[in-house]
């Protein structure tokens, strides 16, 4: 059978087991909740995660245009990126995808050669989960050190050791 028909016919199957393993990253309790609670209010970051693989996964199997990727996986990397995780734990989710891929398609006896063009694309996808979490640890770390200077501004303004503002210093 042909991948690409493969996977468009098992699509929804395969998105279920995709949120599944990226929710089993999390602590048991927390990826119970996550697969268990449908309420997007009640559960963001289970519907985000959702959502972001349903549309990534739907753009792997049409155009693979990388900005369409990137805008579908950053609300996810956006979340992980300020959790506990490593930058590969945090990106490591994409690369599930082609244990899934591969089960499926031993089991109808794709080409390799098809499985070998998917994977090149996931492995792109990796390569852009990985900017998009670089840049959000930046801002993190950005965000820390102003919180950092403000805070030690603050502590030698009240101690009079300074008059003026951190932005009249940088000419702001």
């Amino acid at each position: 059978m042909e991948l690409r028909s493969l996977l468009e016919k098992r699509k929804t199957e395969i998105v279920r087991k995709w949120f599944d393993a990226v929710a089993d990253t999390y602590p048991a309790d927390t990826s119970r909740f996550l697969k268990s609670q449908q309420d997007p209010f009640a559960n963001p970051v289970g519907s985000t995660t959702l959502h972001g693989l349903q549309s990534a996964f739907e753009e792997l199997l049409g155009e693979r245009n990388p900005e369409h990727i990137r805008e579908f996986l950053d609300p996810i990397i956006r979340i992980r990126a300020v959790q506990s995780f490593t930058a590969s734990h945090a990106t490591a989710f994409v690369f599930y995808l082609k244990h899934i891929i591969k089960e499926l398609a031993d089991k109808e006896a794709c080409k390799p050669e098809e499985i070998l063009d998917f994977w090149s694309s996931l492995d792109d996808v990796a390569l852009i989960a990985f900017d998009i979490y670089m840049t959000c640890r930046e801002k993190v770390y950005d965000i820390k050190a102003t919180e950092q200077r403000d805070r030690t501004f603050r502590a030698f303004h009240r101690a009079g050791l300074v008059n003026e503002t951190p932005e009249e210093q940088t000419g702001s």
